[in-house]
């Protein structure tokens, strides 16, 4: 799966669970508050995440994301050390 790939993916995702238009996710969008997050909905991200791609995410790993593109990024980063 290339970056493009996954990246399209996780936006599908998000965008289904979340209710969201595609188009609203954007690298530089912020996740809380274009999917209206809060702590709960963080655990429904990470399983989201181990669903579809089979990568375990924990609370740390969130630590300074704000963006799609750097959940993008930290995601990618997973799956790279897979």
């Amino acid at each position: 799966m290339t970056n493009e790939e996954i990246v399209a993916k996780i936006r599908e995702v998000l965008a289904e669970e979340f209710e969201v238009d595609v188009a609203e996710i954007s690298p530089e969008g912020s996740l809380k508050d274009v999917l209206g997050l809060d702590s709960l909905d963080l655990v429904d991200v990470v399983v989201l995440i181990e669903e579809h791609f089979g990568i375990t995410l924990k609370g740390p790993d969130f630590v300074g994301i704000k963006t799609f593109g750097d959940f993008n990024n930290l995601v990618i980063g997973k799956l790279a050390e897979e």
